[in-house]
């Protein structure tokens, strides 16, 4: 199939590569303008587009999709379809409209679950067991379209957002592939999304990744896990912020949210609301990663110290 292809990060760029070795013709690549990030504010290329230029294909990075003239450079591409994959733009009808088979999307969830911009972060905060791939007719709505394919996986209890957004673009890249492989077959099947158990996965903001001892140790371990590595779970102690990396639920321990009730080579355990966690790996402003036994080498936390909880 001829194909435009919108998508920005890593995940994105999986499948693009997947589409690449199955032999369709990628007459347009879209993704949105390059921005500077990290504390340096550096420009920074998103992976899509290095792939697309290392391919030398065609490449457009437009600010919005809303004016008729990136409109009719769409459409005299003469696209069969468009695949979009973690673009971060939001698609108007008229272009919805522009290829003849329409637009594809590869959300990281099962949908209805989890619609919008962090299904990934968001099932593992909720405690899912499982979460997949949808592949999915695109239309008005926020990941509302026909579901044509969907995929899913086992979360464990080890898994990062890292780990599982790994996972998720190698089974998205295999997904889209066999859609467009059977696309008369898929489309004639697809079945409509189910309103009724709808969730939303809004973007987190760095402020969420603080961590709240109060809650149960449970809840934090996952909150580690799915702020893993962006941006990082953090907490304050002696009036400096600490990234926490790695951590595990303990046996229940007495002491207020966030006392540090005991420190060994196997972690720092410290109270939560409900239970106990033990700290594994941490990291101090300007430092690196470092498991229990180093970090406690140079750091002078002890029983009876406290982490800070948010304010409310």
């Amino acid at each position: 199939m001829k194909i435009i292809f919108a998508g920005t990060p890593l995940f994105s760029a999986s499948a693009l590569e997947a589409l690449i070795n199955a032999g369709h013709e990628i007459a347009l690549v879209l993704t949105p303008p390059d921005r500077p990030a990290g504390r340096g504010m550096k420009t920074i290329v998103s992976a899509v587009k290095s792939l697309a230029q290392s391919r030398k294909f065609s490449l457009l990075q437009p600010h919005s999709l809303g004016q008729p003239e990136l409109h009719a450079q769409l459409g005299a591409v003469g696209a069969d379809v468009m695949v979009v994959a973690a673009y971060g733009l939001i698609l108007p009808p008229t272009v919805l409209n522009i290829p003849r088979l329409g637009c594809l999307n590869i959300h990281a969830s099962l949908l209805p679950r989890w619609r919008g911009a962090a299904p990934i972060q968001r099932a593992i905060l909720a405690g899912d067991r499982e979460t997949g791939i949808t592949i999915m007719q695109m239309d008005r709505g926020l990941d509302t379209g026909a579901i044509l394919l969907q995929r899913s996986i086992a979360i464990t209890q080890d898994d990062t957002a890292q780990t599982l957004h790994d996972k998720l673009a190698s089974l998205g890249a295999l997904c889209i592939v066999e859609v467009l492989a059977h696309f008369h077959e898929k489309q004639r099947s697809a079945i409509p999304e189910n309103e009724a158990p709808a969730t939303y996965a809004a973007k987190r903001k760095k402020k969420h990744a603080e961590i709240d001892w109060r809650l149960s140790a449970e809840d934090i371990s996952r909150a580690v896990r799915a702020f893993n590595p962006r941006p990082g779970a953090y907490s304050r102690i002696c009036g400096v912020s600490m990234k926490i990396w790695q951590a595990s639920v303990a046996a229940d321990a007495h002491g207020k949210p966030g006392e540090i009730v005991a420190t060994g080579r196997r972690g720092i355990v410290v109270a939560c609301g409900r239970g106990t966690l033990v700290v594994e790996i941490m990291q101090k402003p300007d430092g690196k990663r470092l498991n229990a036994a180093e970090f406690l080498a140079g750091h002078a936390l002890q029983p009876g110290d406290c982490f800070e909880c948010p304010d409310d």
